[in-house]
């Protein structure tokens, strides 16, 4: 037997598990190395791993080594190769360079002198030259320099081994097939599948970790679905003999299915499901899965007994979807405890801490990266033992808290706390900011919120998007650490510190929904009760930066009849009627705020027929009200900074939008009245026209309250009246 060197590269975080499969087919002397196992073997190995490894990215055939000091010595060293042997001039060509060499400093440019080594070499041979292609070529060359040692390969895959070739439609930020793969090995499935377990994935987006549990249900080679392998146009290519392990390969696939299929795949969109169905039968695999359309908390069992349930929940890759992120996994939390005792789970996250939020003990935990994200995969038993208090911290969160940076944000937050205490407590004020990127580094917004019914503190975190510059593992290890930190500082309990990503400048965004949980409680300002939520809104429904604003308009608002634009969730309209309004009207786009609105009046017994709620375009409201002749006494005017609601027609920018605005609730303002206009746009410039026309006295500083004032732009406030 001819004995042959191999190197196989993988997915980081699989090697062990890929030298295991590769020994298993038939593989000698293997060794792992990082992100890479060697072995040896026979041609045939070679093709078995191309053919069979669920795990390989590559398999590359080592054909020479050669010292090569510098660039010079490398081309020549690359061009004494019998290149004949490998491809004809014929042939298309793809060259790839790696590793680190004294005198190549870039890749590519590696990539080129390999290139111009092998064209050189073949014309001289033969006078002609082979073509380059960048996509399925012929023959596909690889260089790695460690050092001035250098190896060549030639490409037996071609292209990476994930792209099975079932995959017609994928959604985005898709799961490579082999990660899926080393998912399912690292959580047992193999053997639980030979056992009859059940599977399920209740978020399965195009159903990669169902085909891939059902190719190894059925026996499935993984590669016998793709039609393109880098070895079918190497002149070394033994056909008979790849012919020979296609054969073996379908015959060792189970013949029929299971007549019922325990292998289910669920997601909430039909479009998933459909690719998802396209995708399984295209692998060969059809009959042994079943998709369908429903909701994560919908999801159970399809038959008595156990299984596996293992799933890739989104987990805030971009960080403005990371409020979403947590409330699926707390979802699946509550899922797989009320419904799916007895069986095991695998979560692959790319937010490690997200873990917390199922209220399940890890039994294992493992790294791995799903092409160049870094991921947990967390493997948990399902049983009474195993269950915890949701938001608890982990062994490594715990660790987390101990680091240098996490005791330095704790230390701030103590300060922080000492400071804002008494005044707190002395003016009755219950919810205010904590923190609010006091260091840099540590860019999160920190509220604090005591509820009424049951005199719990509740920590409301927005994290500000990073900017793309710095680097995600670093964001990422912050964010860990100031989760982890929290709870000592602060004394609140992990499951109730609820964590947002906010980007800055787009208030508008507040009347987006990012979850469903509907959980409301109830706090205290003023001697007033308001409704806020943690989980479901990019904002909790009171904007506590307002809190002066709001007593000035009580304050103003005995016997007038008082307009509420952008009303959102009504609270100054409950200040106002509190303070002796005889009539309120709150316009606002969103009936689900006008909603909140009318409960907020409720809670404070202010309901009644005076009190209008128009759900309109503020925009166009304003203008009919002016050619209708409506009358207001005192008008607060808080617009976002910037708005394009598909409901709207048009755009709102308030730097631009802010004169008309202004005219046109004066236009409804009665003599004497009074206009407050606000606006959170960081960069705002009024109109110096403004001045000219109106009495105008610009209030920000006066309402300003104390647990802002790290950060004096947070709003700007005028008070307005006819001259």
């Amino acid at each position: 037997m001819n004995t042959l060197s191999f190197l196989a590269t993988v997915p980081r975080g699989l090697a062990d598990l890929a030298a295991i499969e590769l020994r298993t087919l038939g593989a000698q002397d293997v060794r792992e190395h990082g992100a890479a196992v060697a072995f040896a073997g026979a041609l045939e190995i070679g093709y078995r791993a191309c053919l069979e490894s669920r795990l390989a990215n590559r398999v590359l055939l080592e054909i020479a080594r050669f010292e090569a000091p510098s660039t010079e010595a490398f081309y020549l060293g690359a061009r004494a190769v019998p290149w004949h042997e490998h491809l004809g001039a014929e042939a298309s060509l793809a060259c790839e360079f790696t590793g680190r060499h004294p005198t190549i400093g870039h890749s590519h440019f590696g990539a080129l002198k390999l290139k111009d080594a092998i064209v050189d070499a073949l014309r001289t041979a033969s006078g002609a030259r082979p073509d380059v292609a960048r996509e399925r070529p012929d023959v596909r060359v690889h260089a790695h320099a460690h050092g001035t040692a250098i190896t060549l390969y030639i490409d037996l895959a071609g292209e990476s081994l994930h792209r099975r070739g079932y995959r017609s439609e994928a959604l985005a930020a898709p799961l490579k097939e082999n990660v899926a793969a080393g998912v399912l090995m690292r959580s047992q499935w193999p053997q639980l599948a030979a056992a009859g377990a059940q599977f399920l994935d209740p978020l399965c987006g195009s159903g990669t970790l169902v085909i891939e549990a059902a190719l190894i249900a059925a026996g499935r080679a993984p590669g016998l679905s793709r039609t393109y392998f880098g070895f079918l146009g190497w002149r070394g290519h033994d056909a008979l003999l790849w012919g020979r392990l296609l054969e073996q390969a379908r015959a060792r696939c189970h013949v029929s299915a299971p007549d019922a299929p325990l292998l289910c795949g669920r997601d909430r969109d039909p479009a998933a499901v459909r690719a998802a169905t396209t995708n399984a039968q295209r692998a060969g695999v059809g009959a042994w899965v079943r998709f369908e359309v429903g909701p994560l908390e919908a999801a159970r069992p399809a038959r008595p007994g156990t299984g596996l349930l293992c799933t890739n929940p989104p987990y805030g890759a971009r960080l403005e979807d990371l409020a979403a992120a947590r409330a699926v996994h707390q979802q699946l939390g509550t899922l797989l405890r009320e419904h799916f005792q007895g069986w095991s789970a695998a979560v692959l996250t790319g937010a490690p801490q997200l873990g917390m939020e199922f209220g399940i003990r890890a039994a294992r935990t493992h790294t791995l990266w799903n092409g160049a994200i870094e991921c947990r995969l967390l493997r948990m038993r399902i049983e009474p033992a195993s269950l915890r208090q949701p938001g608890t911290l982990s062994r490594e969160d715990s660790a987390r808290a101990d680091t240098p940076g996490a005791r330095m944000f704790a230390n701030r937050l103590t300060k922080n706390l000492k400071r804002l205490r008494g005044w707190a407590k002395r003016d009755g004020v219950s919810c205010y900011r904590l923190y609010d990127a006091d260091m840099p580094e540590y860019a999160f917004a920190i509220d604090q919120y005591v509820t009424l019914e049951d005199a719990q503190n509740w920590l409301y975190v927005q994290e500000y998007v990073a900017p793309r510059t710095i680097d995600e593992q670093a964001v990422r290890r912050r964010r860990g650490e100031v989760l982890a930190a929290l709870p000592a500082a602060t004394g609140v309990p992990r499951e109730r510190i609820k964590l947002r990503a906010r980007r800055r400048m787009h208030r508008g965004e507040q009347y987006a929904k990012v979850a469903g949980q509907g959980a409301f409680h109830v706090v205290s300002e003023g001697g007033l009760k308001f409704q806020v939520n943690f989980t479901d809104y990019l904002d909790t429904g009171l904007f506590l930066d307002h809190r002066p604003t709001r007593e000035r308009l009580r304050r103003a608002a005995p016997g007038t009849r008082f307009l509420n634009l952008f009303a959102y969730t009504g609270t100054a309209t409950v200040y106002a009627a509190a303070g002796g309004a005889r009539a309120t009207t709150s316009v606002d786009l969103s009936s689900t705020y006008l909603e909140w609105a009318r409960r907020n009046l409720a809670l404070n017994g202010l309901s009644g027929a005076q009190h209008e709620f128009v759900q309109a375009n503020c925009l166009t409201w304003l203008g009919e009200a002016v050619r209708l002749g409506r009358r207001f006494d005192l008008i607060f005017l808080d617009p976002p900074t910037f708005s394009n609601s598909k409901r709207m027609q048009g755009v709102l920018d308030v730097q631009r939008d802010h004169p008309a605005l202004i005219e046109q609730c004066m236009q409804l303002l009665e003599a004497g009245g009074l206009l407050v206009f606000s606006t959170n746009a960081q960069r705002f410039r009024l109109d110096p026209e403004l001045e000219r026309r109106y009495s105008l006295l610009d209030i920000s500083a006066a309402t300003l309250p104390p647990d802002f004032e790290r950060n004096p732009h947070i709003h700007r406030c005028f008070e307005l009246r006819a001259r």
